[in-house]
Parts: C-alpha cells; sequence; structure tokens
C-alpha cells in the first residue's frame, strides 16, 4: 500500500491551531474557495436517499458547512468538530435558541466520540490540516456506523500553483494514494473524482492576505520568506500581465462505512472490531 506523506513542510499541530485562531475573525471574508467547494461538495448528496440522525462536521471552520448540512437534514443532530477554539466561536454564530449547533473543541485524528456513533461525516478542504492523515481515516471509520457514509473535499497535488511545484508536497494527495488510504481503513467503494478552480489576484498583497486568512499560507514551503520579499513572490509568475492567477486541484470523495467486523489494515496488522452484541448474538445456544 502507499502511504500518504506527511510531516516534511507541514507546520506543526500548535502552528495550525495558533494561525486559525487568529485568522478566525476575518476568516469568512477570505473564504469563497472554501464555501464554493464546500456547496459543490454537498451537491453530490442531491441524489442519494439518505437521512442521518447524526453527522459530524470535522473541520468545521466558522460552520458555513454545519448549517447546510443543518438546512438539508433538519431531523439530524450535527456535531461542528474543530481543533481550532477561534473557530468554534465563530460558528456559534450558527446556532439558534430553537437549533443550537454543538461544537466539539477536538482534534480530527483523536475523535472523542464512540463507536458508530454516527451516520454521515462531513469534512470540507480539513484533511490537509491533519498531521496524522492515515490515523484520521481510520478514527473517521471507528466513530461511523457500518453502511455510514463519508463525504469529504481535500487539495490534490497540482494545488497552490505556481507557489507550489513540488507534487509531493505534502499537504496535497494523489487520487490513487488517497483511494488506497481509504481502502486500508475499511471503507467501501470510494469514488473520487477531481475539480480544477483558479482564483486570480489583481495584487500580490491581496493574495497575501487571503491565503493567509484561509490558513492556505501554510501548505506553501518557505513561505514565510517569499512573504518577506514580494519581488520575489512575484517571480512566480513571469508573465503576470497584472494577474496573479492561483490553481487548485479539488479532490471530492464519498466512501461508505466498514461492514460490521471487516479487517482494517494498519501498521500493526489487520485488525477487525466487532460490537459485543454482535458477539453475543454470535454465540452458539444449548438446549439441555
Amino acid at each position: 500500500m502507499r502511504q500518504i506523506r506527511f510531516g516534511r513542510y507541514m507546520a506543526n499541530l500548535d502552528t495550525i491551531i495558533g494561525a486559525f485562531d487568529q485568522n478566525a475573525p476575518r476568516y469568512d471574508r477570505h473564504a469563497a474557495l472554501e464555501r464554493e467547494v464546500g456547496d459543490r461538495l454537498l451537491e453530490r448528496l442531491e441524489f442519494r436517499r439518505i437521512e442521518p440522525g447524526v453527522i459530524l462536521d470535522l473541520g468545521c471552520g466558522t460552520g458555513h458547512g454545519s448549517a447546510a448540512l443543518r438546512r438539508t437534514f433538519r431531523r439530524a443532530q450535527v456535531a461542528a468538530v474543530d481543533i481550532s477554539s477561534g473557530m468554534l466561536d465563530q460558528a456559534g454564530r450558527q446556532s439558534s435558541f430553537t437549533r443550537p449547533l454543538r461544537r466539539v473543541n477536538a482534534d480530527m485524528a483523536r475523535l472523542p466520540f464512540t463507536r458508530a456513533a454516527a451516520d454521515l461525516v462531513h469534512s470540507n478542504l480539513a484533511l490537509p490540516w491533519s498531521v496524522n492523515t492515515e490515523r484520521l481515516f481510520h478514527e473517521v471509520a471507528r466513530v461511523l456506523r457500518p453502511e455510514g457514509l463519508f463525504l469529504f473535499s481535500t487539495f490534490g497535488i497540482g494545488s497552490l500553483s505556481p507557489l507550489v511545484r513540488d507534487s509531493t508536497a505534502d499537504g496535497f494527495f494523489d487520487v490513487l494514494e488517497l483511494g488506497d488510504a481509504l481502502t486500508a481503513a475499511g471503507f467501501r467503494e470510494p469514488v473520487i473524482d477531481v475539480d480544477r478552480i483558479t482564483l486570480k489576484y489583481r495584487d500580490i498583497q491581496g493574495m497575501i492576505r487571503e491565503l493567509e486568512a484561509t490558513g492556505s499560507a501554510l501548505l506553501v514551503p518557505g513561505w514565510r520568506e517569499l512573504r518577506a520579499n514580494a519581488e520575489k513572490l512575484a517571480s512566480a509568475w513571469p508573465e503576470s500581465d497584472e494577474c496573479f492567477p492561483v490553481g487548485f486541484e479539488i479532490l471530492y470523495g464519498l466512501a461508505f462505512g466498514p461492514a460490521e467486523g471487516q479487517p482494517r489494515r494498519t501498521r500493526d496488522g489487520e485488525i477487525a472490531t466487532f460490537s459485543v452484541d454482535s458477539l453475543l448474538k454470535s454465540r452458539p445456544v444449548r438446549y439441555d
């Protein structure tokens, strides 16, 4: 199995949390890409007849996706999960007295939920901020009920071009690697499709403000040095013509939760998990 790479360029967890806490108040003013991708992600549910009772929104940010999920599934309980308390404070604005939004401050790779707690796990452009994607997928598989749905989007290896030229840069995913990782975690019938979006900036400073406010700058190797030298940063576009386009490859994924007892591949070998109830039901019955 191919291993998803992480940890060489990615900022450490404390830096990630600090950046999102600091930028939470201005995030929504710059998150047009994130909202557009989130809307396109939810469109993938339009032709699926599902009625989830419990939904987890991992890496919820300011709660745009959580609010959309509540509107789509009015009977469901939605838990907005984020490691940034600043982001969760902003997400609190999506709550109302009659329909409060449950907010959970937690690492996506260490979820404080019981096994098979959720019917739908949703995550919009949050995977790049996990420092251990392999563990995250296993955690999602654990908290998702059998036959439940995992719906997510993330950045593909063509993202943030031309700022990122190394196709192996961490935080970005290859389609085949992503499919392998989902299968290894026990997910069934994974489907991944690709979209490409280009943002065009009129000036370098506007681009800097947006990439930093949304956290994307943390995925650019050597960003601090580039930011300090606007001329060097502009050289990434040798023929800018007063326009600075930044390309993103967006991967949309959909997969079903592991069936009861389905093995999952880990570094320590294959692991199969059964509920206590299912084990008790499998015991032979004695008749005296």
